[in-house]
């Protein structure tokens, strides 16, 4: 267990090494990859202002995905009064979403226990 622990120490270190040597580097150059989306001055005031403006921007936009959602909540509609003209391959997808929307209910309740399976708090 302690010469685990030394080479975990030793890893560290290196890593340590390698982020002094070159991140500033690799800071400069990611910076300057995305100058477009930089907004000057970048100061604290700024950042609120944005931090407002996609707050802001983001309730302004609850209108049309509710418009978006009701469209397609109207398409599902439609479908299901026609279920008998389905196909094969729409009857599959429909089945796919609700598997796929039944695994993320399973797994946001494992994760909400804990990541326990049993449900049983130690």
């Amino acid at each position: 267990m302690a010469s685990k622990l030394l080479q975990l120490r030793a890893k560290a270190s290196q890593a340590t090494q390698y982020v002094a040597k070159h991140g500033t580097v690799y800071y400069k150059q990611l910076l300057e990859q995305n100058k477009q989306y930089i907004k000057d001055p970048p100061t604290v005031d700024t950042c609120n202002e944005l931090a407002k403006q996609l707050l802001y921007t983001r309730l302004a936009s609850i209108p049309v995905r509710t418009e978006c959602f009701w469209k397609e909540l109207g398409y599902v509609k439609n479908m299901w009064k026609n279920r008998q003209e389905l196909t094969v391959e729409e009857a599959s997808i429909a089945a796919l979403f609700g598997l796929e929307c039944f695994a993320w209910f399973c797994a946001g309740e494992i994760v909400g226990r804990g990541f326990t399976f049993t449900g049983y708090y130690p």
